[in-house]
């Protein structure tokens, strides 16, 4: 049986995780994953969890809540016509595939290798949420063909090592080729359902040694971390709405861009063992 107080602790550590993500999600519109990965892995660590699974443990997880998040959203979206269901269905088995191959490959690396790859790739995402463009473009359209059958898997297999959705990299793909922002958001949700949802059921098929693994955790993916950030997020991200009309998102979009910047540095000097 789990020690109680142990999950008192987890259980603690995970709400304010969840209730942040909801607040940054609802005002700035970036998906919950990027801050949840390095959350997950600063908490299971600080209740004395490692081994060379950890991560593995942080984006299964963390790719569980975006399953619940990102129907939550495309529903929604799709009420407001502003899916592009289009884009979407040329788009997903490609993604879908790329995330299988991400599961198949993070399951073969170690922790700190991981940890490396989510920081150089936080690093990318950070510098395009500070210094990106609206006007900036690649093309007039979304790609198709052989264009299409390459950057979907990729975009799909970077997502999962990352443990984020499709926000991440879909929107400034979709953005960077003509699609208007929030049609970009709203399709980009429809991503991360096809994402998350073949990567976590791969993941539950994953051995951790259960020593290494937080209590009521199944496969790579702990049950008490998704139940808890799920239902804050729940509660949270409507007050991130709310700030997000009262207030100029933009200069706190930058300040967050700065903030995952540094985050994601962190995670490059601890794999390097700095």
């Amino acid at each position: 049986m789990p020690d109680t107080m142990l999950l008192i602790q987890m259980l603690v550590m995970l709400m304010v995780i969840g209730a942040f993500a909801g607040v940054l999600a609802g005002l700035l519109g970036v998906g919950g994953g990027i801050v949840l990965v390095p959350s997950f892995f600063y908490a299971f660590q600080t209740l004395g969890y490692g081994g060379p699974q950890l991560m593995q443990i942080c984006l299964a997880t963390s790719l569980a809540t975006i399953i619940v998040t990102s129907l939550r959203s495309v529903l929604s979206h799709h009420k407001k016509g502003a899916v592009d269901w289009d884009i979407l269905k040329t788009w997903a088995p490609g993604i879908a595939i790329g995330a299988v191959v991400g599961v198949l490959v993070a399951a073969s690396l170690k922790s700190t290798t991981l940890q490396g790859v989510f920081g150089v790739l936080g690093i990318i995402v950070g510098l395009y949420l500070g210094l990106g463009r609206a006007h900036w473009r690649l093309g007039a359209q979304m790609p198709s063909g052989l264009t299409r059958a390459l950057m979907s898997p990729v975009l799909g297999f970077l997502s999962v090592l990352m443990g984020i959705g499709g926000g991440s990299f879909g929107v400034p793909i979709m953005s960077l080729y003509g699609v208007a922002i929030h049609r970009a958001v709203a399709t980009a949700a429809g991503f991360g359902i096809t994402i998350a949802v073949p990567s976590v059921a791969a993941f539950l098929f994953l051995d951790i040694a259960p020593e290494n693994r937080p209590p009521l955790t199944f496969g790579a993916v702990n049950l008490v971390a998704f139940v808890t950030v799920i239902a804050m997020t729940l509660i949270t991200t409507p007050w991130g709405v709310r700030l997000a009309h009262a207030m100029d998102a933009k200069p706190l979009k930058r300040i967050f861009a700065v903030f995952l910047t540094l985050v994601a540095l962190n995670m490059l000097r601890k794999s390097l063992g700095w």
